[in-house]
């Protein structure tokens, strides 16, 4: 479910949809390594080193985020999650909007996700302006959540990527 990342009021519909606690953010899509200059205070070394190997791809990344934010976006953390998607709807609809979306799955929070719009929650359909169909989405294992906030990264959560991979990445030599 996306909506666009700078518009407070969009976000808080995201909220109110999905039915989600304020105090979990929301992770934001680019589709361009430069939309993090208008998320991010600025990018430490290991997450650059991440985003070369495994962007686009099933990587999230925590850095400091912008007072400019929404902080409803941020849930009041000072952090914000960016991932850049593989998935070619994904990346088309963030060239579309110019600029970073929300991305969370189209569920109940709490609630199993689904891969097909015709197994969506009719609470959530029958709320949303409009519903792209690309068939069925392979779903699976989530993004690999990665916070370098601190400058080091510290996993999150295993997703997709594993942390051996992660810390290779990060620690090999050029």
């Amino acid at each position: 479910m996306g909506a666009d990342a700078f518009n407070a009021d969009a976000v808080d519909r995201v909220f109110e949809i999905k039915r989600r606690p304020h105090d979990k953010p929301l992770l934001v899509l680019i589709d361009k390594h430069y939309d993090l200059n208008r998320l991010v205070q600025y990018v430490p070394y290991p997450a650059t080193r991440i985003m070369e190997r495994f962007w686009p791809g099933a990587i999230t990344i925590v850095f400091k985020a912008k007072d400019i934010l929404p902080i409803n976006l941020t849930a009041g953390t000072e952090k914000i999650g960016v991932r850049m998607p593989e998935h070619p709807v994904a990346l088309a609809l963030t060239t579309a909007v110019q600029g970073p979306i929300t991305a969370t799955s189209t569920n109940i929070t709490g609630d199993w996700g689904c891969s097909r719009v015709s197994d969506m929650d009719p609470l959530i359909t029958d709320k949303l302006d409009l519903i792209i169909d690309v068939g069925a989405l392979k779903g699976g294992i989530g993004s690999t959540v990665v916070d370098v906030s601190s400058g080091s990264p510290k996993i999150l959560r295993e997703g997709a990527v594993s942390e051996k991979d992660i810390f290779a990445a990060v620690f090999q030599k050029s």
